[in-house]
């Protein structure tokens, strides 16, 4: 698919949050069409980047409301128009900046679903037998619930990156900024049966396509590396062995290891560190999760908690 085509300014602007800012791939396609939308409404009203005023994004934001748009899609457009408009105003391009003043999109909280402990036992003990293909899926989702790490963060890893003998592997999250995690002894194992012969060196070409999938912990069965839309697939598709009828993703399982490590007593910085969360206000969604099911636990199974008096 072709990209959109942008005014040069936008151009800059994008190149710029790759170089600068370091942004991922998807977050960049993202801001290009959410870019690429906003200076299609600006031609169509024979304006454009460096002469639109504050007036014209007020009615852009209401024409977005009325045409019936998502709110968290019409905010996260905002953000972008506005870094956008940050910038032209910062390298000068513009003696002035129409959004400073844009007010915001409110988007309604939404408070992640985790799977229970016993739901997540049952998602890893469908992945049943020892071919390369079962040894690969129980390693993956072992890493991804010991983790809580995003889905294109695992696929993303190289062999050098996992440390089978302390347990640890080195994640590059958003803005490519790296951590370090640890994992236990279940995701341990499964790895560890993954590179064995009977696994992972069975999923070996005769020649890798690429330096980078001959250093991918995940293989597809052509010896490629696993992509991410593949590795969603293997989760929904254990998911729906283990009988798990809500809607399952990789980041359910990233939403779950975190409130579980949290119902457990976990530190909230320690959680923030180990997701890789910029701010902490971020990984406190989960804490509402925990308290939510503190509160169910403690009606259904305290004594007195539904006497009537």
């Amino acid at each position: 698919m072709a990209r959109p085509e942008l005014p040069l300014e936008a151009e800059e602007f994008l190149m710029w949050m790759a170089t600068e800012k370091g942004r991922s791939t998807n977050t960049l396609a993202a801001y290009r069409r959410d870019l690429a939308g906003y200076c299609t409404w600006l031609e169509a009203r024979n304006a454009t980047v460096l002469d639109v005023d504050h007036p014209a994004l007020v009615a852009f934001v209401g024409e977005r409301r009325a045409g019936g748009s998502a709110t968290s899609s019409i905010a996260r457009q905002l953000a972008a128009i506005r870094m956008f408009h940050r910038h032209l105003a910062v390298e000068g391009h513009r003696s002035d900046d129409p959004a400073a003043d844009l007010e915001g999109v409110r988007v309604p909280s939404g408070i992640p679903k985790p799977l229970t402990e016993t739901q997540v036992v049952s998602l890893l003990d469908a992945v049943v037998g020892n071919e390369p293909v079962h040894r690969r899926d129980r390693a993956l989702l072992e890493l991804l619930y010991a983790t809580g790490a995003r889905i294109s963060e695992v696929v993303g890893l190289s062999v050098g990156e996992i440390d089978l003998d302390d347990r640890l592997v080195r994640l590059y999250g958003k803005g490519a900024k790296e951590r370090i995690v640890p994992f236990g002894t279940s995701a341990g194992t499964a790895l560890e049966e993954w590179f064995s012969p009977s696994g992972r060196a069975r999923m070996v070409p005769d020649r890798f396509r690429s330096r980078d999938d001959a250093e991918a912990v995940f293989l597809n069965r052509r010896g490629n590396r696993l992509t991410r839309q593949a590795a969603w697939l293997v989760v929904k598709n254990y998911g729906r062995r283990a009988g798990i009828t809500d809607a399952l993703s990789p980041h359910v399982l990233r939403h779950s290891c975190a409130t579980h490590l949290l119902d457990h007593g976990a530190d909230l910085r320690v959680v923030q560190e180990m997701l890789g969360h910029a701010s902490v206000s971020t990984t406190q969604i989960y804490t509402k999760v925990s308290q939510d099911r503190l509160f169910d636990v403690y009606r259904s199974a305290h004594p007195r908690a539904t006497l009537e008096r």
